[in-house]
């Protein structure tokens, strides 16, 4: 239950519900933090068993936005959305446009893009009402699916794990059991197969395990649950939140743990174990920022060059926060709430909340009207 209790202990500023029973919209904003600038995250569109788990779903990503945008440099604050619904039969051009309408009325102080289960279809039809959103189709001036640009960040924090642990980045002959083939992990896949490593996977659908064959023809496919048994170099959590986990954390046979879902870590207590274990972490937030970073480009003119040199600077961010942990002794998550925390306290002295209603940050874009 929302409680004001519920909102004080992870500091959210804001959580709104709306709905539009013309259209079946349920949906649930989470604006985290807002101290460097609008709050960005993406909508996510899942079947939720309870409104109660809806919540506790935005509440804890939107607070992952806030430090994954605060660690990469960025200018923004972290939010996230939650929409109720099965993906396969609830969505409708009405759905989004009744959303896209409602964020207009939020002032820009919650701008979204694609997360699970919404494509750049979807945040088409929510810029018909709205240009607070991104990852729209380049013709409209965006930069389309934020899927491959964060499976580039992830493949470069992969790379530093590797640097870190075996005093190289490459990843020929590395064996990568990769949870998750949905859009974000095919690209990550694919990458991983070009660098010559050996990769096992599983996913719930076998569309998905056929699509991600075709980009990598020699993958190893195991069930859902055999893949923390995998015998492997590196465990990349590419599907939903909380996979490292009391039940699965002693099965895990690796060296490294580095993906791109959010909240990999059941609990914080998690990193910890994982130090103890002689396993290196590379915290989601910090190595799954490249989505994040390009569209975050939108806001000055979208370009592939400027997104390739500021995505591949997440190698050496996560070097630089291995050194933290490493002098501090302490876990690498830790280290990782170190350097966002203390960007965020630095920048809190100078300014105060976004408020919205400023100058339109989205120079030469408007809404599809």
């Amino acid at each position: 239950m929302l409680s004001f209790e519920r909102l004080y202990k992870d500091g959210h500023e804001e959580v709104i519900f709306f709905s539009d029973p013309s259209c079946n919209l349920k949906v649930i904003v989470a604006i985290h933090n807002t101290i460097l600038g609008p709050a960005l995250g993406g909508t996510r569109m899942w079947q939720y068993k309870s409104e109660e788990e809806a919540l506790d779903d935005v509440l804890r990503l939107s607070k992952g936005m806030t430090y994954k945008a605060a660690v990469s440099g960025l200018n923004l604050g972290g939010g996230k959305a939650v929409i109720i619904g099965d993906p396969e039969k609830d969505k409708s051009e009405a759905l989004f446009r009744a959303y896209g309408r409602f964020l207009e009325s939020l002032n820009g102080r919650y701008i979204t893009a694609e997360d699970v289960n919404t494509r750049v279809e979807d945040i088409e039809h929510i810029f018909t009402e709205t240009s607070n959103c991104v990852g729209v189709a380049e013709v409209h001036g965006g930069s389309g699916n934020p899927s491959p640009w964060t499976a580039r960040g992830v493949f470069r924090g992969i790379q530093a794990a590797c640097q870190k642990v075996y005093g190289d980045k490459s990843l020929k002959g590395k064996r990568v059991a990769l949870q998750g083939a949905g859009s974000v992990g095919r690209f990550l896949g694919e990458y991983l197969y070009n660098e010559g490593a050996e990769v096992t996977v599983c996913d719930i659908s076998e569309k998905n395990i056929e699509l991600f064959k075709e980009k990598v023809p020699n993958a190893k496919v195991v069930g859902i649950d055999e893949i923390y048994d995998v015998d492997c170099d590196i465990y990349s959590p590419c599907a939903l939140g909380a996979t490292v986990n009391d039940n699965t954390i002693d099965r895990l046979k690796c060296k490294i743990v580095a993906g791109a879902a959010n909240n990999q870590l059941a609990e914080d207590r998690h990193g910890e174990i994982l130090k103890e274990k002689g396993i290196l972490y590379a915290p989601d937030y910090l190595i799954n920022a490249g989505g994040l970073m390009n569209v975050s480009i939108e806001f000055e003119g979208w370009s592939e060059d400027k997104a390739v040199r500021m995505v591949d600077s997440i190698f050496d961010t996560t070097l630089d926060v291995f050194r933290i942990s490493d002098e501090q002794n302490i876990p690498v998550n830790k280290a990782t709430d170190v350097l966002a925390e203390s960007r965020i306290e630095a920048i809190k002295n100078i300014k105060g909340k976004y408020l919205g209603n400023l100058p339109h940050r989205f120079p030469g874009r408007k809404t599809r009207h």
